[in-house]
């Protein structure tokens, strides 16, 4: 099983910005894919960044040119990189990271961390 703890989130005015981090440990797991949701007071769960292993990264529409997300393989820590931040930013963000171990392919969520953006 691989765990996830999260850190970064917090209280910040609009156009300002936040640092989130993911830490993964576990034993004998090699990382596929890493990234970041949100979830928004009262609406769904949406993706804001993702990154696999090959290098490809995407990202939601809301947070292009605004938001980065990177990784540190060595740590096995993903990185979100948030700028100019919007009161619509506000949400609790959630670490997702898809993983195996042997030939089996599992997902594992953070805690959340709660982001909130003051007008």
């Amino acid at each position: 099983q691989v765990r996830l703890v999260e850190s970064g989130g917090g209280l910040v005015q609009a156009g300002g910005s936040l640092r989130l981090s993911c830490a993964a440990s576990g034993s004998r797991f090699s990382i596929n894919a890493m990234g970041w949701y949100r979830q928004p007071p009262g609406k769904q769960r949406e993706l804001v960044a993702a990154n696999t292993s090959g290098g490809s990264t995407m990202y939601g529409d809301s947070v292009k040119g605004r938001f980065t997300i990177s990784r540190d393989n060595a740590k096995n820590t993903v990185y979100l990189q948030m700028n100019s931040l919007k009161p619509e930013d506000t949400a609790v963000y959630y670490c997702n990271v898809k993983y195996v171990i042997g030939l089996t392919e599992y997902s594992a969520w953070g805690q959340g961390t709660q982001v909130t953006v003051s007008s």
